[in-house]
């Protein structure tokens, strides 16, 4: 009997070149060889078509969507499952070869669907399809290969004279980033997409009030309630958020929640561990990059907590889990290193020597999600391997805490909004009582 085939799903983040937008996701589907799509027809399309089949209102809910279809799916006009207001389909070099692309993608266009030509090149095969596409996807050169840099930047402005948008992708470090900058890139993509986004701040203050005090005591093991209450209560913002969010809709209560003692009893510590973090951030601070790094150390904290679930012989607790990837993003809100701010406070030893050293079970578990982020398959493969974790389960996980917290986020921002809009609305009351 053949063993199913192990697929690994992560999404990589697309943003624009001259601000901190993220405007969609590249769905990359991975199999256990070292490409999905060296593996035959037949087993590429049945991965994908099962994947997509049990994630679609997970992966089509957000922003863009860029997916490739394999060429048996693609004529079976199976992208036209998906919402073409937020799928862009990627054509790959196993489509621009077929004789019949053109005509397919000729259809799909007059329907009002998007695409992004993957690897383009200069050669006739790309160029017959380029009238059609919105997206070209440009892979980075390596700074050595000064007839690769020249060929980009040729690139760039070829396209652009097309009116085409331009994506460089495989942007890993700084240099990289510097330079599709720098030659005109719309769009950018790659594993230093995350770290590009970011907007320091310098208020080290905020870390050691009253929301870490929160954040330290709710990732206890057992959290003294009485202890959560009493800094919540004397925080007034955030005694107004936490009443907010169990009396919205999320939560569907028959009766109304007045008192902090009760918001906790709703939440559980489980609930209030996954949300106290967003709900700490006033509406003056939040921006397109702290958004996105906020959602990044959330979605790390629950995927971090629920592999720690998993582990066959775990030696680190959800809890501890859930700090390493909760605090992992801190040394980009905050203008200090991570060693500094994790060493002025009270927090497990093995969550320090992950996200300072990545030493320990605490480093295997953090280096494994930055793989599974940095779609780096083969160590992802040995991470999971000494962490005991079965791979053939990790895609849906990780896709399942991508559902949890944008659930999370949404509920959340619309409670935001519902403020920002109520207080609006008694500003225009008091001026026209005022006249």
């Amino acid at each position: 009997m053949d063993r199913a085939m192990d697929k690994y799903v992560v999404r990589q983040a697309i943003k624009e070149r001259e601000d901190d937008e993220i405007i969609g996701y590249e769905i990359m589907i991975q199999s256990d060889n070292d490409s999905l799509y060296n593996a035959s027809e037949s087993a590429v399309a049945d991965t994908i078509s099962s994947f997509l089949t049990q994630n679609t209102d997970i992966i089509f809910k957000e922003k863009l969507t860029f997916l490739s279809f394999p060429p048996s799916l693609f004529f079976r006009n199976t992208p036209k499952m998906f919402d073409k207001e937020k799928l862009v389909i990627q054509i790959e070099d196993s489509i621009v070869v077929h004789p019949l692309a053109s005509k397919i993608m000729q259809r799909y266009h007059r329907e009002g669907y998007r695409f992004a030509i993957n690897d383009f090149q200069f050669s006739p095969k790309y160029f017959s399809l380029l009238e059609m596409a919105d997206y070209a996807k440009v892979q980075i050169p390596d700074k050595k290969d000064q007839k690769g840099m020249l060929s980009l930047i040729n690139l760039v402005d070829m396209l652009h004279g097309f009116q085409k948008y331009c994506i460089v992708v495989g942007i890993n470090t700084k240099e990289d980033y510097d330079f599709a900058k720098e030659v005109g890139a719309d769009f950018l993509e790659g594993n230093y997409i995350e770290s590009a986004t970011i907007t320091k701040s310098s208020k080290m203050d905020y870390m050691e009030g009253n929301f870490f005090q929160l954040v330290v005591e709710v990732t206890k093991d057992e959290p003294d309630v009485d202890m959560v209450e009493t800094i919540i209560s004397r925080d007034a913002s955030l005694s107004y958020a936490i009443l907010k969010m169990v009396n919205s809709a999320y939560f569907a209560k028959r009766k109304r929640t007045s008192s902090i003692r009760q918001a906790l009893v709703t939440l559980g510590i489980a609930q209030l561990r996954q949300w106290v973090y967003l709900l700490s951030v006033k509406d003056s601070e939040r921006n397109n990059a702290s958004d996105e790094v906020l959602k990044l150390s959330f979605l790390r904290a629950t995927f971090a907590s629920a592999l720690v679930e998993r582990m066959k012989t775990p030696e680190i607790t959800k809890s501890e889990g859930y700090m390493i990837g909760m605090f992992s993003t801190m040394e980009y809100l905050i203008d200090a290193t991570l060693e500094e701010i994790l060493n002025g406070i009270p927090l497990p030893d093995v969550v320090k020597e992950a996200l300072i050293q990545h030493e320990g079970l605490g480093g295997k578990l953090f280096q494994l999600i930055l793989d599974y982020e940095h779609a780096d398959w083969r160590k992802l493969k040995a991470h999971t391997a000494e962490l005991n974790i079965r791979t053939n389960m990790i895609a849906q996980l990780y896709m399942d805490c991508v559902e949890e917290v944008n659930g999370i986020w949404e509920a959340l921002s619309s409670e935001f909004e519902r403020k920002e809009e109520e207080q609006e609305e008694a500003e225009d009351k008091s001026g026209s009582s005022d006249e």
